[in-house]
């Protein structure tokens, strides 16, 4: 199916949209109205670039019959020469309509749950994954992003052995999904004596916040644990039992929460996290490529399974999907990430407009 094909085939979908918009039995039913106006909403551009290019494709045939049956010079000239302009423009418009042709990412508007683990290292590992906590939160703060933490494992010497927390703001999840997988770090950790640079890493996992409606959860599957909290708290610490643990029996699959001093609170905060992994757990299921892709992206910890690495002593970057380098790691560590998930976006979107014909 060639391009002005598929275009076609979204102007009838469009075109019956219209036409169901007019049948008085979807106009009196709100929510199939809704649903088949917001449809029509996300066709539109499609559907404006569809009848541009078909109205140039038509032009373009037009010069082309003038150039074959005229003997004239002057009207061969300007034939030729309108031809060579429309060809340019209809060369244009075909790149912007492949990436419009390219399926929108449903969870892009979703907030996101981020978790950080401490991987190959040891103290140093958790140290990092301190630091790239730190790192998204400046990046939040710079998208004005709200911030809440779900659960914290503080390591002795500082950082964190895991640190769980949501962002929520305009398109979160279309920034941040490209930070899940290991990130690696090279540098002298605080403990070293003879200035010697290790490598360790930690991994990041970036989850879409789901709703109820996303992800149906027989509430039967959950074992429901009440524990008293072992952060920070006060007096309320270690007299209430607040924190909570969800175990989904079926899956295996654990939540802690316990960094709202309200039992309740805490339970909502755990099974918002809870729905978001067994979404992602269903969908890598039910999409073999993507299950491949991000078991290589998240892995488990090991130093050879690595998105980025992160040199401080060279003050650079690599992000090793994109072979990018860039000397400004200090910047990026106060949170100017934008540049660099720019540079994602960007592959990830030439990757699909291969796909796209």
């Amino acid at each position: 199916m060639d391009l002005l094909d598929k275009l076609y085939q979204v102007h009838l979908k469009y075109v019956g949209m219209e036409r169901d918009l007019e049948d008085p039995a979807i106009s009196s039913d709100m929510d199939k109205l809704r649903t088949i106006s917001k449809e029509k909403r996300q066709l539109q551009p499609i559907e404006e670039a569809y009848q541009s290019y078909s109205k140039a494709r038509r032009n373009l045939a037009g010069a082309a019959e003038v150039l074959r049956d005229t003997r004239d010079a002057d009207m061969r000239e300007m034939a030729e020469e309108e031809m060579r302009a429309l060809e340019a423009e209809t060369a244009k418009m075909e790149e912007a309509i492949k990436i419009l042709l390219i399926p929108p990412d449903p969870n892009d508007s979703r907030n996101s749950i981020l978790e950080i683990r401490s991987g190959t290292g040891g103290d140093e590992a958790a140290l990092f994954a301190g630091d790239l906590y730190r790192m998204y939160m400046r990046y939040a703060e710079r998208h004005g992003w709200k911030v809440e933490v779900n659960e914290v494992s503080e390591a002795s010497i500082g950082g964190y052995k895991e640190v769980s927390f949501t962002l929520m703001g305009d398109d979160v999840y279309a920034k941040m999904k490209y930070e899940s997988g290991v990130h690696r770090v090279q540098r002298v950790p605080q403990t070293e004596t003879q200035g010697r640079v290790h490598t360790s890493a930690a991994t990041v996992a970036v989850l879409p916040e789901v709703e109820d409606v996303d992800i149906v959860i027989n509430p039967n599957d959950i074992r429901t644990d009440i524990f008293r909290s072992g952060g920070k708290g006060g007096q309320n610490v270690n007299k209430v039992e607040t924190a909570v643990r969800l175990t989904h029996i079926p899956t295996g699959v654990v939540v802690s929460c316990q960094e709202e001093r309200s039992q309740l609170k805490n339970k909502n905060k755990a099974m918002k996290v809870l729905r978001a992994r067994l979404y992602e757990k269903a969908r890598s299921e039910a999409d073999e490529k993507y299950s491949a892709e991000r078991k290589s992206l998240i892995g488990h910890g090991d130093r050879s399974e690595k998105i980025r690495t992160y040199n401080f002593p060279q003050n650079r970057l690599t992000d090793h999907r994109i072979n990018l380098t860039v000397y400004n790691l200090s910047d990026v560590m106060e949170g100017e990430l934008d540049g660099i998930i720019e540079a994602l976006r960007i592959a990830d979107l030439a990757e699909k407009l291969a796909h796209v014909g």
